[in-house]
């Protein structure tokens, strides 16, 4: 199985979407797919990643992927899940069957993902975390810091911080029951009907 996950930035999102999706489809009983991050091209922000223009030209681009998996954040737009499903919809008109494309915003940037997986300050609230419309600069990179990244450290802090997030995939799950369950389920439910 070939999975696409299409990051609206992949510079920084790789790092912690590959181990996460990677753990997701293992605990779907599929720890063999193989998942890869869409690279080329660089859509470089939330914008170009919710243009239809982009997303048809990657879909074009990638004939043998199974799964599209597009995953950007959600910066507190309530409205943004409406144009992720529309970009669904339009891509199930172009995709030959049984591919599919799903769309899912992180609730409310992809850092809370990895956060999810780690032992938090005993002093921070993960309800303020998830309600953040910037967790990355209030909680990601403060974190990092505490666990030894400093800022010159960044792509190193997201690779090593997910992996260890992706491992306790379990509690990142349980943690982002709007984003990454939801997305598990629809999945899931994909794959049950192939």
């Amino acid at each position: 199985m070939n999975v696409l996950v299409i990051p609206e930035d992949f510079r920084k999102d790789q790092y912690i979407l590959k181990p996460i999706i990677k753990a997701m489809f293992g605990y779907l009983g599929k720890p063999k797919a193989r998942i890869d991050i869409c690279n080329p091209p660089l859509l470089g922000g939330v914008g170009e990643a919710l243009k239809w223009s982009r997303i048809e030209e990657i879909l074009e681009i990638y004939p043998t992927v199974d799964v599209f998996l597009l995953c950007i954040d959600r910066d507190g737009n309530p409205s943004r899940h409406q144009k992720l499903r529309t970009l669904e919809q339009k891509a199930a008109q172009l995709l030959s069957k049984p591919s599919i494309m799903i769309a899912e915003n992180a609730w409310q940037e992809l850092e809370v993902w990895t956060l999810a997986g780690h032992e938090l300050p005993k002093d921070w609230s993960w309800k303020a975390i998830r309600a953040d419309p910037d967790p990355k600069e209030m909680y990601f990179l403060p974190f990092a810091e505490q666990q030894g990244f400093d800022r010159t450290m960044t792509n190193l802090a997201y690779k090593r911080l997910s992996e260890q997030a992706a491992s306790r995939y379990k509690k990142v799950r349980q943690r982002c029951p709007e984003d990454i369950a939801q997305m598990e389920d629809r999945i899931n439910t994909w794959l049950t009907a192939q």
